[in-house]
């Protein structure tokens, strides 16, 4: 394993903008979690679960997750053909940062 590299505050800054910009947007997130945990589902899932999202958009973020490398596209070959949507290996290991995110954000302070 290499090590980490030594970050300043601007290189730090920067890094964590780009992984910001993977999961930009009203959806991404959404997605996610109904991928994580191994889960595997076809469109049509993700469209019933998803309320709200349009087929046109679920269609352009899962484009961009699959083209980031967070989500695969799984085609069966059958007919008819069978597309199911999962969380790559390296996607499925964002699920910590979240976790440890969401938690910190629950111990927000009261104002």
């Amino acid at each position: 394993m290499t090590p980490r590299p030594s970050y300043t505050a601007l290189s730090a800054a920067i890094g964590l903008e780009a992984a910001w910009s993977l999961l930009d947007g009203r959806w991404k997130l959404l997605i996610l979690f109904n991928l994580f945990g191994g889960q595997v589902r076809r469109f049509s899932e993700l469209e019933r679960a998803i309320t709200g999202i349009s087929p046109k958009m679920l269609t352009q973020q899962l484009r961009d997750l699959e083209a980031d490398g967070l989500v695969e596209r799984i085609v069966h070959d059958e007919k008819p053909p069978r597309v199911e949507y999962a969380m790559t290996p390296w996607g499925q290991s964002l699920c910590p940062a979240l976790d440890a995110l969401l938690a910190w954000v629950e111990h927000k302070p009261q104002a």
